[in-house]
């Protein structure tokens, strides 16, 4: 993966999602931190380059779609995969239309956010999954 961890930003408005996620990937190898919300989330990129976004759909105040609307205007290179437990056709559609990479369905299964994860850190190929 080169010679320097990969940066994540997950977020999600539950504590608990943050936490769970922050800890896998941080065992994955990667450097991860976390916002609550949509705005803190811009107000961190603003400041910190980060290699992919894990944001959660369903979120008070900045809903995660219109932060895929923020953040596709102003850092169009940002890799971001779409979360969430409630999610249907419409909002996928939506979210591949603004520029997700991929959305996945809580709870998340670690070998699927692997297997995206590699695909997004090697330009897009298809690669195995690991165990």
């Amino acid at each position: 993966m080169g010679e320097y961890k990969k940066h994540i930003l997950i977020v999600d408005d539950e504590e608990n999602t943050r936490i769970g996620l922050s800890k896998l990937l941080v065992q994955e190898g990667f450097e991860v931190d976390s916002a609550a919300s949509g705005y803190e989330a811009l107000d961190y990129l603003r400041q910190t380059k980060v290699n992919l976004v894990i944001s959660d759909i369903n979120m008070p105040d900045m809903g995660g779609l219109a932060f895929l609307k923020e953040l596709s205007r102003h850092f169009p290179s940002t890799n971001v995969i779409m979360i969430t437990a409630y999610g249907g056709v419409e909002s996928y559609l939506e979210a591949m239309n603004l520029g997700a990479f991929e959305y996945l369905h809580k709870p998340v299964r670690l070998n699927e956010l692997r297997s995206v994860i590699k695909k997004i850190f090697n330009g897009g190929q298809t690669v195995s999954q690991m165990s």
